[in-house]
C-alpha cells in the first residue's frame, strides 16, 4: 500500500451499545482482549492493561512496552478519579551541556533520532502498577497478559492503517535497528496489509513480566539488553537509571467544572492542563463577553476561530511553563494558570473577528491568585488510557531478544537552560499523553462518571478533546459523530524537515512560538469556512487522504442510566482514522473470587 492511497472513510459506524462493558481502542484484537478479561471478571484497570499489551503487539508503530503510558482511574464505589503517570526520566548523567559540548547539538532541543532522546521506559512498572493498585484481584499479570502473549507468539494478520505506518518507515528503521530488524517481516520488509506477522521475542518480554512483575524488565536480562542497545550507539542510560524507576500514583487529578460537568486531566508533567486552560478561556468568554458557543454552527468559521485562539493561548502558557515539578517544583504555576482571574486575563486576548499576532505565553505569578482507549466495566469502573513510543517506532532501536523498539520522548526537551523544560538528571519532559474524564456532580457532590474520553496525537491531543467536549456538550453530538467530524488543529508551519514521510505529531522542538502557527484543517471542512478563516487572518493548510492520520485517532465511551431501572447504559464511538472499533458487552459477566 502506497502513502498516498487514498483514505475514504467510505464506510460508515453506528454508536456501539453496553451495559455490562465496553472497551473502544484503535485495534479490533486489543479491544477483543480487553473485552476477554472483562467477561473472564477483571475490571476496567485489568482490561486496560490487556488492551495496552494486545496494541504493543498489533500497533507496535504507535505503541509498546518500550515506551511510556499514563492511566486515569474512575472508581465507581469511592466516586473519586485518579492516576498513574508512567512517564520515564532522563539518564543521571545528562545535561543540556553535554549534549552542546561533547554531542555537538546545536539545534534548540534533541533530533528525533538521536539516542539520547531515549528515556526510561515507564509503561512496565505502570502495567504492573495498575493491576497492583486499581486491579480486580480476580486476574494476575499472566491472565492478563495471556492474549498478548498468544498474539505475538503465533502471529497475527496487519490491519490497514498499521500496515501503512510500517511501509513509510522502512528506510529509517533498517538504519537504527539493524539490516535485519525485528521489527520487519522476515527482518527486511514491512508485512502488507492481512499478512501474518510474529513477535516471539516480544512474548518472551511479556512472560519474564508475567512471571517476574516489574524487576522482570527493570533489572536482569531485558534491562541490560536496553542498557547495552543504548550505550553500543554512545547514549548514557545506566542499570541504575531503570532499577530506580517508579511510576508517580495521582490521588487527585486536575479539574474544572465547566457548565454541569467537571473535566479532569492529569496534572504536569503531563500536557493535560492545555486542555483546562483553553476550555477555562472559552468559559471566560461565555461568562464575562457574551460568546454563546451552542448557538453558532458547527465547523463554522466563527466556532472554528474560537477554537483556534484559545488553544494558541493555551498552548503558549503550557509549551513553556510544563516540565517535571518532581525537579522544578517552583516554575510550574498549576493553580495559578488554572485561576479565574488568570483566565478572564487570557480570555480578554481574544479578538472574535481576527486573529491575535502577537500570542505569548502569560505571566500567571502576577495575578493572586501532557495510542488512546477506554474501557469501563459492569461496576461502573473506567480507565482512560494512553500508552506511546512518540513518534512512529519512537526510536527505532529494538534491545537484542526483547521484542520492541524503545521510545524517544526525549526529543521533546529543549535545550536551553532557561526554561523549565530543559532536559537534566533524572527529569521527565514535558510529556504528551493525556487521558481525560467527564463526571457529573450528583446532588451530594459526588463525581458520576459521565464519558471516558481522550485522543492520540501528540500536540493534537488536547485539541481534539476540546472538540470532543464542544461537540458532545454543545452541539449534542453521539460519540460516534463526535469521533467523525472533520477536525483542525493549531501546529507549527509544516516543511518536509519538521514533518518528515508519516510522522502524526506537530514538531514539538519548535512549538514553542505560536505567533507563526497555522491550522491544519481536515478535508472535509467546506472551502467556504477555510477562506473566511484565511479573511480572519489564519494560515490553512488542508490535509486529506492517508495523510488524515495527522488529526489522531479518538476514542470515547459515555455513560449514562436508563430512566426506568437505573441500570449503566454505554455508548461508544471509535475513531474512523484508525482500525479499530468499539465493543459492548451485555448481559452476565462472571466474577470469580479474588485471588
Amino acid at each position: 500500500m502506497s502513502v498516498d492511497t487514498v483514505f475514504p472513510f467510505a464506510s460508515r459506524r453506528s454508536v456501539v451499545y453496553g451495559t455490562n462493558g465496553m472497551v473502544a481502542s484503535s485495534q479490533p484484537l486489543a479491544t477483543q482482549a480487553g473485552i476477554d478479561i472483562l467477561k473472564k471478571g477483571g475490571n476496567a484497570a485489568d482490561a486496560a492493561i490487556a488492551v495496552s499489551a494486545a496494541l504493543g503487539v498489533t500497533e507496535p508503530a504507535s505503541t509498546g512496552i518500550g515506551g511510556d503510558a499514563v492511566y486515569m482511574f474512575y472508581n465507581a464505589r469511592t466516586r473519586k478519579v485518579t492516576g498513574i503517570n508512567g512517564t520515564g526520566r532522563a539518564p543521571a548523567a545528562i545535561t543540556a551541556k553535554y549534549l552542546r559540548e561533547q554531542v555537538g547539538i546545536e539545534h534548540p532541543s534533541l533530533p528525533e533520532h538521536s539516542i539520547h532522546a531515549i528515556t526510561v521506559p515507564g509503561a512496565a512498572a505502570a502495567w504492573v502498577d495498575t493491576v497492583e493498585h486499581h486491579g480486580s484481584g480476580r486476574l494476575d499479570m499472566a491472565a492478563i497478559l495471556e492474549s498478548s502473549i498468544n498474539l505475538a507468539e503465533n502471529g497475527f494478520p496487519v490491519s490497514y492503517i498499521s500496515a501503512g505506518m510500517w511501509e513509510v518507515q522502512i528506510d529509517i528503521t533498517k538504519k537504527m535497528s539493524g539490516p535485519e530488524s525485528p521489527l520487519l517481516l522476515d527482518g527486511t520488509r514491512a508485512p502488507a496489509e492481512g499478512e501474518l506477522m510474529r513477535f516471539p521475542d516480544l512474548a518472551d518480554t511479556y512472560k519474564a513480566i508475567a512471571a517476574q512483575g516489574k524487576d522482570g524488565f527493570y533489572k536482569g536480562r531485558i534491562a541490560d539488553a536496553i542498557v547495552n542497545a543504548i550505550k553500543s550507539r554512545g547514549g548514557l542510560m545506566t542499570q541504575q537509571d531503570l532499577a530506580s524507576h517508579t511510576s508517580e500514583f495521582i490521588n487527585e487529578p486536575i479539574s474544572m467544572d465547566y457548565h454541569d460537568k467537571t473535566i479532569w486531566e492529569m496534572p504536569p508533567n503531563t500536557q493535560g492542563i492545555t486542555t483546562l486552560i483553553a476550555l477555562g478561556i472559552i468559559k471566560a468568554l461565555e461568562e464575562e463577553h457574551g460568546l454563546e458557543i451552542s448557538k453558532l454552527e458547527h465547523n463554522s468559521a466563527e466556532y472554528l476561530h474560537v477554537i483556534i485562539e484559545v488553544m494558541r493561548l493555551a498552548f503558549a502558557d503550557a509549551r513553556y511553563y510544563v516540565s517535571d515539578p518532581q525537579v522544578m517544583a517552583d516554575a510550574v504555576p498549576t493553580k495559578k494558570l488554572l485561576s479565574k482571574a488568570y483566565l478572564s486575563e487570557r480570555a480578554r486576548l481574544v479578538d472574535m473577528k481576527k486573529r491575535n499576532n502577537t500570542v505569548q505565553k502569560g505571566y500567571p505569578e502576577r495575578n493572586s491568585d501532557t495510542v488512546y482507549f477506554s474501557v469501563v466495566d459492569a461496576e461502573g469502573n473506567a480507565c482512560s488510557a494512553l500508552n506511546s513510543t512518540f513518534s512512529v517506532f519512537g526510536s527505532k532501536v529494538v534491545p537484542d531478544k526483547c521484542g520492541f523498539p524503545l521510545h524517544n520522548r526525549g526529543c521533546t526537551f529543549v535545550l536551553d537552560e532557561s526554561l523549565p523544560n530543559c532536559i537534566g538528571p533524572r527529569k521527565r519532559p514535558h510529556h504528551t499523553l493525556i487521558p481525560s474524564m467527564v463526571t457529573r456532580k450528583t446532588t451530594n457532590g459526588d463525581h458520576e462518571l459521565a464519558a471516558c474520553l481522550g485522543i492520540m496525537g501528540g500536540y493534537v491531543q488536547p485539541q481534539g478533546q476540546l472538540q470532543f467536549i464542544m461537540s458532545l456538550m454543545h452541539f449534542l453530538a453521539n460519540p460516534q459523530h463526535a469521533v467523525d467530524v472533520p477536525r483542525i488543529c493549531v501546529a507549527p508551519p509544516r516543511t518536509k524537515e519538521n514533518t518528515p514521510n508519516f510522522e502524526l505529531t506537530p514538531n514539538a522542538r519548535i512549538f514553542l512560538d505560536l505567533t507563526s502557527s497555522i491550522v491544519c484543517v481536515e478535508e472535509g471542512i467546506p472551502q467556504k469556512v477555510i477562506d473566511e478563516l484565511e479573511a480572519m487572518g489564519h494560515v490553512c493548510e488542508v490535509i486529506g487522504g492517508h495523510e488524515r492520520a495527522f488529526f489522531g485517532r479518538g476514542q470515547i465511551i459515555l455513560v449514562k442510566r436508563d430512566r426506568s431501572t437505573g441500570q449503566q447504559i454505554l455508548a461508544g464511538g471509535s475513531d474512523p482514522r484508525g482500525d479499530g472499533h468499539a465493543v459492548g458487552i451485555s448481559g452476565s459477566v462472571s466474577r470469580p473470587s479474588k485471588l
